[in-house]
């Protein structure tokens, strides 16, 4: 005997959740399938712990996909306005941080608890440790083979996520899923991830460990202002982990570590003001004192006791460019096991973009993580969750 359902959820995180409440309220019987001993494991850990839910200035521009027209639909049907006021009505105290961010001021447990407190009064059952060993379409229904017994549904929402954070059980499950059903998957990689370096640059930002610095990190035409963070691996930080997105394996990424200053001119006017001091004085005053000693050894060390009076014109260049300028290339990065999310994914050009379904298979959607879209740094990828499980929803 078989258990039926309107829809059949594969994944109880953010996306999944965030379905099953929204085919609920449409009336629809509705049952989320998750493997681990919890749902939402991703939304309590995220944030610090105090889950970065959606960001105030949320719009196309701040995602990643294959074709940057497909999340449109999705996010002006379902804004950052609409989740926000569900966090009002369930009297979950938030804040603003910088750029839009927003965060829970308790515990990330209370996103999680909104969604499992809509999904009851809808009805939505949600089952934990339930493994899921064969998936088939026939007669117009998904038979779907899972430890809990056999479960038919009209329609099937993958929203298994991607491979980041493998420690909390992730799988490639979603992407095996699309390509049996004749789907294909961009690409896969780690991504809003930390670097890692080798060699001299490895022991030089480990010898800095600890050290924060505002920076701008540009590859290509994008750049990002944060923060970056120097690690006993190599560099991290918000900054590291947005240009992370867009950064080329084997290629180099340019550090301005004095974004707000034109450093030729501050050496300039520093030699013309104060002609005996040292660069690493003047430098000091702008960056950690630390940091300026391992930059001395590494670009000016036989000028290390030179005054800006005779430091020659071309070395002040030199400094100057490298500081504005700085060329590296990053070994490559900390892998799935630290990464936000997963980049690349189900193909948005075999899925509506209105409904999420598939174009090859009637009645299979794929939302959230799994689907090629990869939101920046700041709450934009539970935006992607909240906006792809809301469109669809509307279409079940």
């Amino acid at each position: 005997m078989s258990e039926h359902y309107d829809v059949l959820i594969l994944g109880g995180g953010a996306a999944g959740l965030m379905t099953a409440w929204q085919a609920g309220l449409r009336g629809k019987t509705v049952r989320v399938l998750e493997r681990s001993n919890k749902a939402g494991r991703k939304i309590l850990m995220s944030g610090g712990g105090r889950c970065n839910f959606t960001n105030l200035h949320v719009s196309a521009g701040n995602f990643l996909c294959s074709n940057p027209h497909f999340v449109k639909s999705a996010l002006t049907r379902y804004t950052a306005w609409d989740f926000i006021g569900k966090v009002i009505e369930h009297e979950v105290p938030y804040h603003e941080r910088k750029h839009g961010q927003l965060f829970c001021d308790n515990k990330a447990k209370d996103i999680l608890n909104l969604l499992l407190d809509e999904c009851a009064q809808v009805s939505a059952q949600v089952s934990t440790q339930c493994e899921i060993t064969g998936i088939e379409h026939q007669n117009s229904q998904f038979h779907v083979t899972t430890s809990q017994g056999l479960l038919t549904a009209t329609a099937l929402v993958v929203a298994t996520g991607g491979l980041s954070i493998p420690s909390m059980g992730t799988t490639p499950f979603g992407y095996e899923i699309a390509k049996q059903f004749g789907m294909r998957v961009q690409p896969l990689r780690a991504s809003l991830v930390p670097y890692t370096f080798d060699g001299q640059l490895k022991e030089m930002f480990s010898r800095l460990s600890g050290n924060a610095i505002d920076t701008q990190i540009s590859f290509g035409n994008t750049a990002f202002n944060e923060a970056l963070l120097f690690t006993h691996r190599g560099l991290s930080g918000p900054v590291v982990l947005q240009i992370s997105n867009y950064w080329t394996p084997g290629q180099s990424i340019e550090v301005n570590l004095l974004p707000d200053l034109d450093a030729q001119a501050l050496l300039n006017d520093a030699k013309t003001d104060s002609p005996k001091s040292l660069v690493r004085t003047v430098l000091s005053r702008h960056l950690p004192k630390n940091l300026v000693l391992e930059l001395e050894a590494l670009w000016w060390p036989d000028h290390k006791d030179t005054t800006l009076a005779n430091l020659s014109k071309a070395a002040i260049t030199d400094i100057a460019s490298n500081l504005n300028h700085w060329q590296i290339v990053p070994a490559g990065t900390e892998g799935y096991k630290t990464a936000e999310v997963t980049l690349g994914g189900v193909h948005t050009d075999d899925l509506s973009s209105r409904t999420m379904e598939s174009k090859t298979q009637p009645g299979l959607y794929f939302v959230g993580e799994v689907v090629d879209v990869t939101g920046h740094l700041g709450g934009f990828n539970f935006q992607w969750a909240w906006s792809s499980g809301f469109a669809c929803a509307e279409s079940l």
